[in-house]
């Protein structure tokens, strides 16, 4: 391949270049503040030139500049403008530190940068600028050091990523030519291949089972005033929470009857490290594993953090706190290898480039919430990390891959295996539950002394390990968890992923994918009744949706029995809902079916049955091959043989059995315990997924079953747990609802139940406001109030809202004069950042405002005067779809809509007082909020409905220089 560089070039010579530095002679730009907008610029020599904003855009896009984030600082330039996406040429100071501090964090902005490389960003944007320029010298500076971990390394993977026109390229080889050795450039093969210096994982006997041993009140007590240090101020309610969590780690009376506590701790008690006290100290008395499981990933990154309190030796963290994802999160290191390929050949290398440098210094291999860059998603397809770089459902070859020995997934599975502690999230617990419930009696248990493919279709160990102890932080989201874990899609989305399981890419040019001939082919032997099925498994796949169903869908030509289904589905939901023309998604209830529905049902029906059967044979011969072979199989061939017929038996005898269900009951009554319902998925306004959906009315009763009913002691805890009704309603303080929606409710032994009250006092660090005179439906209105109440907040606020399209209304209508007045606008849903890295630069920038919806709402955590106002553009009421009438007809009507947006209120205003020295000022912009909703709010706290203006004036006042006294609340109208 082509230089695209001299063979002993760096950057033309700059006021840097002549102590060593290789800086480039270009200009630094970032945003300017003020009404005119535009950016400023300082060059190589310190000149300093006020840009327009059409100026600025125009040399991002086509001259080498440096920035910080070329897209999200060309956005924060463009103030809503349409600008063209920066070119190749600019020098970007994210890729730069991604490359010479790899796995290290760094947020996309200019004072992220400051903060990471440890310089002053100075106050102005001059001073901003300026710090570009020092910023890219000290990188550039430290890659010449000595010192520099592993400079041979990191000058090949820089000589490919300049030969793939790297803008930073020719100074980063520079700065490392003489690790090159005397040739001056790689060996042909190598700068990529960073596989070949990763360490390989070693196989560990089985782990013990756990013992029973309790924990005291007392103890737990102890281990907590331990953890906190000799320092720590004295925190009542924090000892009270961590001796009733103890409770949860007695020892089981009997099978089926786990010890579940339930506890609402508020916001300040300090919860998290309240229950590791206890679950630490059991985990190690008993030699076992207690699984903490979160629902948010700013959770984990925070029970992270703790843990180091509790493991402050580094090794010693490693070894026994892992912090344990689904496989779809971590890098793959065959899909980058094959990914690496194609960028040597033809693009891509600057990316993959820096893939090879995080992949080598990442603790983990998470790509999603872990120690990889989140901007840098978007540069392999998509913002949110889940990229052709991690693995797709059931694809993975185990022993086959020549990676097997140094994979991220597997030796993320084998520490999880011999922890303490392992940090999980709710859907991996449950899916994992679901799993080993369903397939419990299909599968044989492997001897003790066979090591099982990690993760061979599921995703955490299973057995004692797994079902023992189990702490549910975030235990308000039990209920949506299970929900999404226990249901069943029968989807063109679905149904074509199992296709291009069983059939492979089928050519599509791009796509990985492994046919289940290739997978496992080799492993059938000379098998004449398994390789007969195979192939009838292959033809049977062909009736599934198949590459370019969308456009026959909408054209009216479907291929195949599902598709002939899935068109007349489609039909349906277009012909019964109201409203077809809207860009969001639509459903329809089954029932009637239109003419030729059932038909095609039963055809489709027809041809999974011939699809499931070959499947299971396939099983079955191989658990018949592992039986009969056992004293000649290698263990390689074992553990890929036990993957191939989990994944088949999975397929085969779980998913397509529960598709046949969903069709059989479309000519007869659906089972009372689910709701069945149609849909067309779209996104921005475009069809993306159209099937039948099932799930269960009430989730909570197969997480019951699967999860906490095998289980010895579960913890349930929240800030949020339980609707604490009107006191006229209110018998039992609220625990029936936290039971309900936690699946307590459905177990042979009550759980213990345990309240601890914020120490916060939310009456004077708190102000509510119901804005009166404000029309919920006239954009205008709603983004003028949101501008003016920014405003007098002087930044520090969140918006939330219940519909993107209305965040995206505001948005445009407010981000210019909130930026004008330097007050910067992030938004969810419009910048092209990850929620989390957006929440840390709103966490960071005390003036900054934010807007968003659910995610941001459960994800927030900012303690301190980063966040000091909440607006809510409406009351979240739930949304009034198939599913939800369903279920507010079991669960109690119009109560239950009240149960619901009570919590979401209580657990958004909980996100606004994080401390004792916390102010903060709610506002809901809905006159129509009733009175009995308040009681999700603290008590002590005065609700104010009040006209705009005053809630502004008020606001200036309370969070300005005091806090005056208000009227008394008013009645609902």
């Amino acid at each position: 391949m082509p230089q695209r560089f001299p063979p002993d070039s760096s950057f033309p010579s700059g006021p840097a270049a002549g102590d060593g530095r290789f800086l480039p002679e270009a200009a630094a730009i970032v945003p300017a503040r003020g009404m005119s907008g535009g950016a400023i610029s300082v060059d190589a020599e310190g000149e300093i030139e006020e840009l327009a904003p059409d100026e600025a855009l125009k040399r991002i896009a086509s001259e080498p500049v440096m920035l910080v984030h070329a897209g999200f600082t060309a956005r924060r330039i463009a103030r809503g403008r349409n600008f063209r996406e920066p070119g190749p040429q600019v020098f970007d100071l994210m890729e730069l530190f991604a490359f010479v501090h790899p796995a290290r964090t760094c947020l996309p902005t200019v004072a992220g940068l400051a903060r990471a490389l440890g310089l002053d960003a100075g106050k102005t944007p001059e001073d901003h600028a300026l710090m570009l320029h020092r910023a890219a010298a000290q990188m550039l500076a430290a890659l010449q050091q000595p010192s520099y971990p592993d400079r041979p390394s990191a000058a090949r993977t820089a000589w490919r990523m300049a030969e793939g026109g790297w803008s930073w390229g020719p100074g980063v080889v520079a700065a490392l030519r003489d690790a090159l050795g005397r040739e001056g450039k790689p060996p042909g093969a190598r700068g990529f291949d960073v596989w070949n210096e990763l360490p390989e994982w070693e196989e560990r006997g089985p782990r013990p089972p756990a013992g029973s041993l309790p924990v005291s009140e007392q103890e737990a007590r102890d281990q907590l005033a331990l953890l906190a240090g000799a320092d720590a101020e004295e925190r009542p309610g924090q000892a009270a929470f961590a001796a009733a969590a103890s409770h949860a780690f007695a020892p089981r009376e009997a099978a089926g009857a786990p010890n579940v506590v339930l506890a609402e701790a508020g916001t300040g008690i300090g919860k998290t490290i309240g229950y590791i006290a206890p679950a630490s100290l059991w985990a190690a008395r008993n030699k076992g594993t207690v699984w903490i499981s979160t629902y948010t990933k700013n959770l984990q990154r925070q029970l992270d953090q703790e843990l180091s309190r509790l493991y402050p030796d580094p090794a010693e963290k490693a070894e026994k706190a892992v912090i344990r994802k689904g496989r779809e999160n971590y890098l793959c290191l065959l899909n980058f290898a094959e990914m690496a390929d194609r960028a040597a050949i033809g693009g891509g290398a600057v990316a993959i480039g820096l893939v090879a440098r995080w992949a080598k210094a990442s603790r983990d291999g998470d790509m999603v919430g872990g120690d990889f860059p989140a901007w840098l998603a978007a540069r392999l397809g998509g913002v949110t990390g889940r990229t052709g770089l991690t693995d797709r459902r059931g694809e993975c070859v185990y022993t086959a891959c020549p990676y097997y020995k140094k994979c991220f997934i597997e030796r993320a599975i084998r520490k999880a295996r011999r922890a303490e502690i392992v940090v999980a999230n709710h859907a991996l617990v449950m899916r994992q539950a679901a799993l080993d419930q369903a397939m419990g009696p299909l599968v044989p248990a492997a001897p003790k002394e066979t090591e099982a493919a990690g993760g061979a279709e599921d995703e955490a160990p299973s057995g004692r390990e797994a079902r023992s102890r189990f702490v549910f932080d975030e235990g308000h989201h039990i209920f949506d968890a299970a929900d999404s874990a226990f249901s069943a899609s029968l989807s063109a989305l679905e149904t074509a992923e199992l296709r291009r399981w069983i059939r492979g890419a089928e050519g599509q040019r791009g796509r990985r994918g492994r046919g289940l001939d290739e997978r496992v082919g080799d492993l059938l032997g000379e098998d004449r009744l398994a390789e007969e099925a195979l192939q009838a498994a292959l033809s049977a796949a062909a009736a599934l949706p198949g590459p370019g169903w969308g456009t026959r869908l909408n054209e009216g030509q479907p291929r195949g029995a599902a598709e002939k289904f899935l068109a007349l589905v489609r039909q349906q939901v277009h012909a019964r809902t109201e409203d077809a023309g809207t860009p969001f998604s639509l459903e329809a209830e089954t029932e009637p079916p239109v003419a030729g529905l059932p038909e095609a049902a039963a055809e489709l029906d027809d041809a999974l049955k011939r699809l499931a059967a070959p499947l299971a044979l396939i099983a079955d011969r191989l658990r018949a091959r592992l039986d009969e072979e056992a004293e000649d199989l290698d263990t390689s061939t074992r553990i890929r043989m036990d993957a191939a017929a989990r994944g088949l038996e999975r397929r085969g005898r779980i998913l397509i059995p529960a598709w046949r269900s969903m069709l059989a009951s479309l000519n007869a009554t659906p089972p009372g315990m689910f709701v069945d319902w149609f849909s067309i998925e779209r996104l921005f306004g475009r069809e993306a997924d159209v099937g039948m959906h099932r799930h269960w009315r009430d989730p909570t009763v197969p997480f019951a079953g699967a999860v906490l009913e095998p289980a010895h002691g579960v913890l349930i805890t929240s800030a949020t747990l339980r609707d604490e009704l009107p006191e006229t309603e209110s018998e039992d303080g609220g625990w029936e609802s936290a039971e309900i929606r936690t699946g307590v409710s459905h177990l042979a032994l009550p759980a213990r139940r345990s309240f601890m009250a914020s120490p916060f006092d939310y009456a004077a660090q708190a102000r509510i406001f119901v804005v009166r005179d404000v029309s919920r439906t006239d954009m205008n209105q709603i983004a003028a109030a949101y501008r003016e109440l920014f405003r007098a907040a002087g930044g520090g606020a969140l918006g939330l809202f219940t519909a993107i399209h209305r965040l995206r209304a505001v948005h445009e209508r407010i981000v210019t004069p909130l930026e004008e007045e330097g007050l910067p606008l992030y938004a969810q849903h419009i910048d092209a950042l990850d929620t989390g890295t957006l929440v840390d630069i709103f966490r960071a920038e005390r003036n900054a405002c934010l807007l968003g919806t659910d995610a941001v709402r459960d994800g927030v955590d900012v303690p301190g005067d980063s966040l000091r106002m909440i607006v809510f553009d409406r009351v979240p009421w739930p949304r009034p779809d198939i599913l939800h009438k369903a279920r507010r007809e079991q669960f109690g009507k119009a109560r239950y809509d009240d149960m619901i947006t009570r919590l979401r209120l209580k657990q958004a205003f909980g996100r606004l007082i994080r401390r004792a020295s916390d102010r903060g000022v709610f506002v809901a912009l809905d006159s129509r909020l009733p009175t009995r909703l308040t009681t999700g709010f603290p008590p002590g706290v005065t609700i104010h409905r009040v006209g705009l203006a005053e809630a502004i004036a008020e606001t200036r006042a309370f969070l300005g220089t005091g806090a005056p006294e208000l009227a008394p609340a008013k009645g609902s109208p």
